[in-house]
């Protein structure tokens, strides 16, 4: 299961992670502006970017945040699989969709 991460060029931009990276989820329950915001944090830096969740940035064949945050609880991981000139794909660890 992929997702598309963005907001990237807000915080440290693409080339704070790499292929084959693992990053963490983690929900912004108190985010003002999305409701179903997941923030995507890197060990070292912190916050890099949000998980997509509009039908403008989720890349085609990934999930929307709003689609993955019933899937685990409060946080989550994932692997950098593509970095592309704005976003990022990865693929979520051990969540499976069962819907």
């Amino acid at each position: 299961m992929y997702i598309t991460i963005t907001g990237m060029e807000y915080y440290a931009g693409a080339s704070a992670v790499r292929v084959g990276q693992g990053l963490i989820l983690a929900k912004d329950d108190h985010n003002e502006y999305d409701d179903e915001a997941i923030r995507v944090l890197t060990q070292s830096r912190g916050k890099c970017g949000y998980v997509a969740n509009s039908v403008h940035t989720v890349a085609r064949g990934t999930h929307s945040a709003g689609y993955i945050r019933r899937l685990f609880d409060q946080e989550t991981g994932c692997t950098v699989r593509f970095i592309l000139n704005d976003a990022v794909i990865a693929e979520l660890d051990g969540v499976k969709d069962n819907a």
